[in-house]
C-alpha cells in the first residue's frame, strides 16, 4: 500500500472496550469461546461431504458461511490480542488493510440477493428452477460476487491514506472504523468520508430493495398456493433467509446509514461487535434449526469428527 510521506504517525492505538485488567482477561475468554465456537465451518464440511446438499442454495450456504468466515478473521483475533496487550498498538498499514477486509463485509449483502433469487425460482418457477438455476452458473455468480466485493473499496480507502495524520494517534473503537479515523485526520476529510459513506449506502439501499421486490413477489406466489401445508413449507424455505437479513441490515442500517455524529462511541461498538462476532455465530444456528437436511448432513459431519477423534 502507497502511504502518502506527510503521514507521520506510523501506528495506532485501538481503545476498544476500556475497563480493569481483569474484565479483559474475561472478555478475551469469552470471545474465544465464541470464535471457536462458529458454526460456519460446519456448514462447508456438511455442503461438502453429503452429496445430497450440492444444490444451488446450499452452494451459496456454504459460500455465504465462507465469506462470514474470512470477515470475521479481519476483526475478532486482532481484538482478542488487543484485550491481552498493554500497549494496543496497531500499524498504519494494518489498521488500513483491516479496514478494507471488514468494508468488504458490506458486500455480503450481494449473497443475499443470490440467495433470495434462488429461492424466488425454487417458489415461483419450480418446474424451471433445475435449467435456470445449475450449479455451473451459481458458481459464476458466486465468482462475480466476490470480484465486486474486492474491487468496490480499494479507491476511497486509498485516498484516505492520503491524509495527513499527525496526532493524536487514539481510535476509541476496537477496530479500525472510518468515523474515528477520520476525525484523526489534521485536515477536513468530509468528500472522502461522503464517498465512503454514499458507497456503502448504495450498496446497502439497491440490494436491499432488490431482496424486498424478490420476497414480494416469492410472498405473492405462496399466497395463491391453494393448501396450508404448501404455504407452510414455501414460507419455512424461507424464513431462514429472512431472518439473516433482518439481523443484517439492521445493523448495517446503524453503522452506516445513521451519522456516527449522532451515536455515542459505545453504541458504534456494541452494534459493530454483534455484526461482527455475534451475527456469524447467529447465523449457522438459524439455518441448522430450521432446515432437516442441513441437521441431517450436521450429524454426519459430527459422527466423522468423533470417528477421527477415537
Amino acid at each position: 500500500m502507497n502511504i502518502s510521506g506527510r503521514n507521520r504517525l506510523t501506528e495506532f492505538i485501538l481503545l476498544s472496550f476500556p475497563c480493569p485488567r481483569e474484565i479483559q482477561i474475561l472478555l478475551f475468554g469469552v470471545f474465544f469461546l465464541t470464535y471457536i465456537l462458529v458454526g460456519n465451518g460446519s456448514i462447508i464440511s456438511a455442503v461438502k461431504l453429503d452429496c445430497w446438499l450440492h444444490t444451488p442454495m446450499y452452494i451459496l450456504l456454504a459460500n455465504f458461511s465462507f465469506f462470514e468466515i474470512c470477515y470475521i478473521n479481519t476483526t475478532v483475533p486482532s481484538m482478542m490480542a488487543n484485550f491481552l496487550s498493554n500497549t494496543k498498538t496497531i500499524s498504519f498499514t494494518a489498521c488500513f488493510l483491516q479496514f478494507y477486509f471488514f468494508s468488504i463485509s458490506t458486500n455480503e449483502t450481494f449473497f443475499l440477493i443470490l440467495m433470495v433469487i434462488d429461492r424466488y425460482f425454487a417458489i415461483c418457477q419450480p418446474l424451471h428452477y433445475p435449467t435456470l438455476k445449475t450449479v455451473h452458473l451459481c458458481i459464476k455468480l458466486m465468482i462475480l460476487c466476490w470480484g465486486t466485493a474486492f474491487l468496490c473499496y480499494p479507491v476511497p480507502i486509498y485516498f484516505m491514506t492520503q491524509l495527513p495524520f499527525c496526532g493524536p494517534n487514539i481510535i476509541d473503537h476496537f477496530v479500525c472504523d472510518p468515523g474515528p479515523l477520520l476525525a484523526l485526520s489534521c485536515t477536513p476529510a468530509l468528500g472522502i468520508g461522503l464517498s465512503y459513506s454514499i458507497l456503502s449506502s448504495l450498496i446497502i439501499f439497491i440490494t436491499f430493495f432488490l431482496i424486498f421486490g424478490s420476497y414480494t413477489l416469492v410472498f405473492k406466489a405462496v399466497l395463491q398456493v391453494p393448501s396450508t401445508a404448501g404455504k407452510h413449507k414455501a414460507f419455512s424455505t424461507c424464513s431462514s433467509h429472512l431472518v439473516m437479513v433482518s439481523l443484517f441490515y439492521g445493523t448495517l442500517r446503524v453503522m452506516y446509514i445513521i451519522p456516527t455524529s449522532g451515536n455515542p462511541a459505545g453504541t458504534q461498538k456494541i452494534v459493530t461487535l454483534f455484526y461482527s462476532a455475534m451475527t456469524p455465530l447467529i447465523n449457522p444456528l438459524i439455518y441448522s434449526l430450521h432446515n432437516k437436511d442441513m441437521k441431517t448432513a450436521l450429524r454426519k459431519v459430527q459422527m466423522i469428527k468423533i470417528g477421527q477423534s477415537t
